[in-house]
């Protein structure tokens, strides 16, 4: 498990290239990695490798990247693929099931968003890193799911991790969004 903020980076670029050459070669050179992090600093510690690594995964399916850039985007999907599937081992290593449940759920949600041209993918974010597997999402991403509110998402965010640590991450992620 990695002791800091570097070893995070670190650890997702070394994992990845283990596991596949193509990921070596799709990782950026160190001077043109963006190494920051973005929703793990609302949750804690001990998950921020597994959030960071599902989040590089999901914004090598929707957004720009921070470590990697695949060739094309049949490599930048499995790519993210795998990540997130490295992602939820990382969070069962360190968490529990609901944890795993948690992210699992946010994947598929963040999915069903993008396809459909819905906007809430940053509250749904902020609020599972903020409350990751303590059993409080579920009103949340029902409101989302079934009334395209993301609002409750982002007040669970913001009492849990207060108003700027909640603003600094969702402005973060807008402006690495496609």
């Amino acid at each position: 498990m990695p002791t800091s903020t570097a070893d995070l980076w670190e650890t997702i670029a070394s994992d990845a290239g283990q596991e596949s050459g193509l990921w070596n070669l799709a990782l950026r050179p160190r001077e043109e990695q963006e190494r920051e992090a973005v929703f793990s600093p609302l949750g804690e510690e001990r998950f921020a490798l597994g959030i960071e690594t599902i989040y590089e995964g999901y914004l090598l399916h929707y957004g720009r990247p921070r470590l990697f850039a695949p060739e094309d985007q049949d490599a930048a999907l499995l790519l993210g693929d795998y990540l997130y599937a490295h992602g939820l081992v990382r969070i069962e290593e360190v968490g529990s099931v609901e944890a795993v449940s948690d992210l699992a759920e946010l994947i598929a949600l963040c999915a069903y968003l993008q396809a459909e041209g819905i906007s809430g993918d940053g509250p749904v974010w902020a609020a599972t890193a903020a409350v990751l597997g303590r059993g409080e999402l579920d009103e949340g991403r029902s409101s989302l799911r079934l009334d395209n509110d993301p609002s409750p998402l982002e007040r669970l965010a913001r009492s849990r991790v207060g108003d700027a640590a909640t603003d600094g991450a969702l402005a973060t992620h807008r402006g690495r969004l496609r």
